[in-house]
């Protein structure tokens, strides 16, 4: 289980990874894995899947491994929108049996055509639910709002009820204006809110991927990194290299101005985070 004690020590530096596809066997990934081990991250974390499926065997299986395989520390997603109180107890019963205590505790997207199981409406519904001593549960939180919230100060609100219910850890949606990062932090602060964040930074290798992915966050663009994307966009090899240069230029910045931690979306591809990883080392061991 991630200690208590984790972001006392220093500056925590994880990633994410996302499970095959069903298609595929689990053994897939591997590779992956062992891309990353090498880079000591603090712990790793698994998504959860297609929006709205509740089948999460692939993601128990992966934070497993990982776990017990590789000899890294796992964390699940879990999200709760389509989750009834006998599949969360289900799910977390198999992760504690593969010695996975650390859960991340998300909504999950909605899914128009898919009415919600009605047990956990929220994250912190779950968190509340799950809240015990053999788990560590970790929530989500938006610099920039999340986009159904009805106001920047309801959406900390409702942030300031994942930590009371027992989330003691949080990891963010990615931004690509650390400007943001930091006017969230201080009013989180000033709202009571004293978990630590990790600044989750998501390396842009593709145009169409970032386009698609900041429409679903409503992440905005600064005009540094628009006029980077507008440059090399069609580029892919000088798009992955200006990239990767972005996201380091945001950890280096980040990490100077004392961050907990940072949380890489890592979108499986090992050679992108050992370049940032080799690019920070020092900032984080």
């Amino acid at each position: 289980m991630i200690s208590e004690t984790l972001f006392q020590n220093h500056t925590v530096f994880s990633f994410e990874v996302f499970p095959p596809k069903r298609s595929a066997p689990i053994d897939t990934i591997y590779r992956t894995l062992d891309g990353l081990r090498g880079l000591r991250p603090d712990f790793i974390s698994v998504t959860y899947g297609a929006a709205g499926s509740q089948n999460s065997t692939s993601t128990v299986a992966l934070a497993a491994a990982i776990q017990n395989r590789f000899g890294m520390e796992s964390v699940a997603h879990l999200p709760c929108l389509y989750l009834s109180k006998a599949q969360a107890l289900e799910t977390t019963d198999q992760l504690l049996e593969h010695g996975v205590q650390n859960i991340l505790v998300l909504r999950g997207d909605k899914v128009p055509e898919l009415p919600p199981q009605g047990d956990f409406p929220h994250a912190a519904n779950l968190i509340a639910f799950l809240h015990s001593s053999r788990l560590h549960l970790l929530a989500a939180c938006y610099p920039e709002v999340h986009p159904e919230a009805e106001s920047a100060e309801s959406d900390l609100q409702h942030l300031k009820e994942k930590t009371d219910a027992g989330a003691n850890h949080l990891i963010s949606q990615l931004f690509l204006d650390n400007a943001c990062f930091y006017r969230f932090v201080r009013r989180a602060r000033a709202a009571g809110i004293t978990a630590p964040i990790e600044a989750g930074i998501m390396p842009v290798i593709n145009r169409k991927q970032i386009l698609h992915m900041t429409s679903l966050c409503g992440a905005a663009l600064p005009e540094k990194f628009t006029v980077m994307m507008d440059k090399y966009g069609d580029n892919p090899e000088a798009m992955r290299d200006a990239g990767i240069a972005y996201a380091v230029d945001q950890i280096v910045d980040l990490v100077s101005h004392g961050v907990d931690g940072i949380h890489l979306y890592t979108m499986n591809n090992p050679l992108v985070a050992r370049k940032i990883s080799e690019a920070t080392a020092t900032l984080f061991h």
